[in-house]
């Protein structure tokens, strides 16, 4: 089984072949419904002449579908690719509870799979920084996330998955997902406290997600770097100043990569060698943060959302990730 990553800023025929899953980051909706588990990032593409871009994971034999709970997947062998959204209730912030379902559901469809490890995770919201009943909706999503983790038998620190989390203008929860059977390796930087370990200033409940992690797919090493910002210790650092949070977030970036390169199994990977998704706070930051990702990166693909990151005073965030046959 051979696993492949593609990105289109057009959109893919609803009858492609063998695809697991799939991204779309754009405000467009899809042209046609596409008969896989499809999370769609409702956020304007910045800085790009197309209105989305589309991704998706392809496989090389027919996956087998299935829906558990709200949750499309699809499945070949041991890996497991599904989206799950729900939308919080009328006039009430229940992002706490829904964050608990959501991942409560999703573990009992891995158990159910016999696929237990979690890899990656991209995790989207309304209003991330706003409050509710005095805690930051960020802070209500960690809570039902890590009691979710818990009551699924899952650690909550060390061995945890790659993940992201970020803000958009309005729409559901919306929770992606790639799993196996075998667990990933996870991977911290020395600059960071791990988010984890986060002191209590941050909320009631830490992030639960590593670095990074490198997984193996049947003959391939995948690593993901999971939402890098302008953070030391566990301190938001140059606020105010775009370019330096965005030079500060691939210095972790650059980090996280090389202690992955020192575990990895093949041969390792190049800063210009991955795929970039970047997330801005402010529209008209764009030009800045893509002349920055341009001198740290070269002609690597960046696509540039519109969202907010998990701390208000954050401006920007940066993921990637990359694929190597060994």
């Amino acid at each position: 089984m051979s696993l492949q990553f593609l990105v289109s800023p057009t959109p893919f025929e609803p009858g492609m072949a063998h695809v697991l899953g799939a991204g779309l980051l754009g405000l467009q909706a899809p042209t046609a419904a596409p008969d896989w588990p499809l999370q769609h990032v409702r956020a304007p593409v910045l800085g790009s002449a197309g209105l989305s871009f589309h991704e998706a994971w392809q496989v090389d034999s027919a996956p087998l579908a299935g829906t558990s709970e709200g949750i499309q997947w699809r499945r070949v062998g041991d890996l497991l690719f599904g989206v799950i959204e729900l939308a919080e209730a009328p006039g009430v912030s229940d992002l706490r509870t829904r964050s608990e379902q959501a991942y409560a559901r999703l573990f009992r469809l891995l158990d159910a799979q016999a696929l237990p490890h979690l890899w990656r995770v991209w995790n989207y919201m309304a209003d991330i920084n706003g409050s509710a009943d005095g805690l930051e909706r960020y802070r209500q999503f960690n809570l039902g996330r890590a009691e979710a983790f818990l009551q699924g038998a899952r650690s909550v620190v060390g061995r945890v998955p790659a993940a992201c989390a970020l803000g958009l203008a309005g729409g559901p929860l919306s929770i992606a997902f790639l799993a196996g059977s075998t667990p990933a390796v996870p991977i911290e930087n020395p600059r960071q406290v791990s988010a984890y370990h986060y002191p209590a200033e941050y909320g009631p409940r830490s992030p639960t997600f590593s670095r990074a992690a490198l997984v193996y797919p049947p003959g391939q090493e995948l690593l993901f770097i999971s939402g890098t910002a302008s953070i030391v210790g566990h301190q938001s650092v140059h606020p105010g100043d775009v370019v330096a949070q965005t030079r500060e977030s691939m210095d972790n970036v650059a980090v996280v990569l090389d202690q992955a390169n020192q575990r990895s199994r093949s041969g390792g990977h190049a800063l210009g060698a991955l795929s970039y998704r970047v997330y801005i706070r402010h529209a008209a930051d764009a030009p800045q943060v893509q002349a920055v990702m341009a001198e740290r990166v070269g002609a690597a693909p960046v696509v540039c959302v519109l969202a907010d990151v998990c701390r208000a005073e954050l401006l920007v965030e940066v993921e990637a990730q990359g694929l190597r046959s060994l």
